[in-house]
């Protein structure tokens, strides 16, 4: 889990190191419709992490854009981030991953659990034709980003949703909506409980960094791992990813993928991943989901607690 994607174009415009970490989009993942080079079943990161099939709900965010303004070209078609859907037609993820985009630039949503190796298939089926190989992996929504992005470090807004066609999603895939916290369910538990409870990641990313800052291979499945509470700030929930403790953690590809808790015998979406340190190593930076300003932001797509 530990790494997803790597940066997309409106990632790498972006100055802030923070927002970097978590976008990159894999260099394996590049191209066209080619998809070459597929890249390996293993992600999120390589330590105390397994497969997730049962996290149904958890998504990739696949783009579909032009970068050579040559419509005699294939538009390149790629999952960049990871997501969840919070109901049967709003999937969650980060705004860093679908801000500044081109423009006519297309956001899909695959509940895959191996969406690359879908990709691929996809492009092998349909060589040259963006919209055949888009469709065959993910359903098409619009994507809505907090317009108070980029923020500022102590509340970045890093959020958005991407509504799909209504019952589209269950029409093609079976799952179970994430559920939300209620408003400020962190900081009402407190640092005991939090620090007591189940803490696992989920999403598409890919591994620690195997030969330094930038070696990042793997990608494109969903995967899990566990997690231990280090703190809650006022918008972040920080997760320890440490190895020697038993914990994994997200990387590069993961943005906008669920951290869950397990409070009270209920599995809740706790925050969602936006950052954390450049080797995938030691922690995990989320976006809490209970706070006025990310309550504000969803309560217009879907029904909070």
């Amino acid at each position: 889990m530990q790494a997803t994607s790597r940066t997309p174009a409106a990632a790498r415009r972006d100055s802030r190191r923070t927002v970097l970490r978590r976008t990159a989009v894999t260099a394996a993942a590049a191209g066209a419709l080619t998809l070459a080079g597929a890249l390996p079943a293993g992600a999120i990161n390589s330590y105390n992490a397994e497969p997730a099939p049962e996290r149904t709900e958890v998504g990739a965010l696949v783009v579909q854009w032009d970068n050579d303004a040559d419509p005699s070209t294939p538009d390149r078609v790629r999952w960049v981030c990871s997501g969840t859907m919070i109901d049967r037609d709003t999937f969650l993820t980060a705004a860093h991953c679908t801000t500044g985009w081109p423009e006519g630039t297309r956001f899909h949503v695959s509940l895959e659990e191996d969406v690359q190796g879908a990709l691929d298939a996809a492009a092998a089926a349909h060589p040259g034709d963006a919209d055949a190989v888009a469709a065959a992996v993910a359903v098409e929504g619009e994507a809505h980003s907090h317009p108070g992005y980029p923020g500022t470090s102590a509340d970045s807004k890093d959020i958005a949703v991407v509504e799909l066609p209504a019952d589209e999603p269950a029409g093609r895939w079976t799952f179970t909506p994430a559920t939300l916290p209620a408003a400020g369910q962190l900081g009402d538990a407190g640092p005991q409980a939090l620090n007591a409870a189940d803490w696992v990641v989920a999403g598409y990313g890919t591994q620690e960094g195997q030969t330094g800052a930038h070696g990042h291979p793997g990608g494109g499945v969903r995967l899990k791992a566990p997690l231990t509470f280090n703190a809650l700030n006022k918008t972040w929930v920080r997760l320890s990813m440490i190895e020697a403790n038993g914990n994994g953690g997200a990387c590069y590809g993961d943005s906008g993928g669920p951290n869950f808790v397990l409070l009270g015998g209920e599995r809740l979406l706790a925050g969602t991943t936006i950052t954390g340190d450049v080797p995938c190593y030691a922690t995990n930076v989320a976006y809490r989901l209970d706070t006025p300003v990310a309550r504000a932001f969803l309560a217009p797509f879907t029904d909070l607690p």
